[in-house]
């Protein structure tokens, strides 16, 4: 029998999705498959050339803004559809089959970690001047949290802001900062109570990356290459007053707060990328003729897929069970805990696996496997370390 290979750089041949959640409404079950067409036509094309050049172009924001996708956390009087979690975590699935990590994560960091500060807690002012020109993907937004000193420790942060006038004056320095290079707004925690110690006496203001004083440094990954990352030094950077966000003192909570709902984002993406890796994985053995036939007629192979997409399959539903307790306004910081524990270590073992079954071919650049390995590494420290996020669980067993 003749039977043609799959080009391992093809998203083409039979698919491979998890069954929908019941608790999808037909609104949410629309917004997967519109997430889905423009992922396989906008996205997936230009990945390569995103990939090579460094840097994603502001016009797929802006066709995402379009569309309405960057404004489902925010309300509908900004431009926004005012949606919960669970269509973060359908967004965040979706954009995870992409398979560029990069992208993903340039895109969830504006929609899901950084605007939706002030939706949570800007000011009417706040609101009206910037949400209109994010949700329309004119504005990309980025958050500053993390320092060469401060990840997972957040409480551990020492960039300073101290209040002179009718302004506020940071200094200190941020490192791993996705957007920072090619967006527009910061969203900065600095320590605003010098005495105070811990989680306490930390705020968020609203800064803008051209600010004078602000200095940007791109970073060389092991993945994620079209997102830019980089770190950046406050240097005397005078901010008016107004750009407080939220309560004086009060933004370790805020922080805490978004949290959440990027690791909710996270869960999503692993369950994207997972299924998306099983299912290159399973059309290239089922063509790729080995000992006399299709590898997938080897049972070691066919057993192997069938157990990562088993624990595929339970970390996703982990993942939609905290975004649905959340949306319900359910207290859940263990099982968001979870999610984050989990479902970047299931993802290792998928792409790990599944490179294994491409053989050689899985380990050549240009392979979507390939570049969903690196991809994924980083997955298990941002947002929160595995080892943190456990500790998290047992402090609340």
């Amino acid at each position: 029998m003749n039977v043609r290979p799959v080009d391992p750089r093809s998203h083409a041949a039979s698919e491979f999705h998890f069954s929908e959640q019941p608790q999808l409404s037909e609104e949410l079950r629309m917004l997967r498959e519109q997430v889905r067409r423009f992922v396989e036509k906008e996205v997936v094309p230009h990945g390569e050339q995103w990939e090579r050049d460094g840097k994603i172009p502001r016009e797929i924001y802006r066709r995402m803004g379009a569309l309405g996708f960057l404004g489902m956390r925010h309300a509908a009087e900004y431009g926004g559809t005012d949606m919960g979690p669970l269509a973060s975590m359908v967004w965040a699935e979706e954009l995870g089959r992409s398979t560029f990590g990069g992208f993903t994560s340039s895109v969830l960091v504006h929609t899901d970690m950084s605007a939706v500060h002030i939706t949570l807690r800007g000011t009417p002012e706040q609101k009206q001047k910037y949400l209109p020109a994010i949700i329309r993907g004119e504005t990309i937004c980025s958050i500053a949290v993390t320092e060469p000193d401060a990840g997972s420790d957040v409480a551990g942060l020492k960039t300073r802001a101290r209040r002179d006038g009718d302004s506020w004056v940071i200094n200190g320095s941020k490192m791993f900062i996705t957007n920072a290079v090619y967006g527009d707004i910061l969203i900065v925690a600095a320590r605003t109570d010098p005495a105070a110690k811990g989680s306490r006496g930390i705020s968020l203001f609203i800064v803008e990356r051209t600010t004078p004083g602000i200095s940007v440094t791109k970073l060389d990954k092991h993945g994620w290459l079209c997102s830019d990352t980089a770190e950046i030094a406050f240097q005397d950077v005078r901010i008016p007053a107004a750009n407080l966000l939220g309560e004086e003192n009060r933004g370790f909570y805020g922080i805490m707060e978004t949290f959440e709902n990027e690791r909710i984002c996270i869960g999503g993406i692993c369950a994207g990328e997972s299924a998306k890796a099983i299912e290159l994985t399973t059309n290239y053995v089922k063509n790729r003729q080995a000992f006399g036939g299709p590898l997938w007629n080897q049972q070691a192979v066919r057993l192997k897929l069938a157990s990562l997409a088993t624990k595929a399959a339970a970390a996703r539903a982990l993942a939609y069970h905290a975004a649905e307790l959340v949306e319900a306004g359910i207290p859940c910081p263990r099982e968001v805990s979870m999610v984050k524990a989990l479902s970047p270590e299931v993802l290792h073992e998928v792409v790990h696996g599944c490179l294994q079954l491409h053989g050689g071919t899985g380990f050549m650049r240009g392979t979507p496997i390939e570049r969903m390995v690196r991809d994924s590494r980083v997955l298990t420290i941002g947002g929160g370390a595995t080892e943190v996020m456990l500790e998290e669980v047992a402090k609340r067993m």
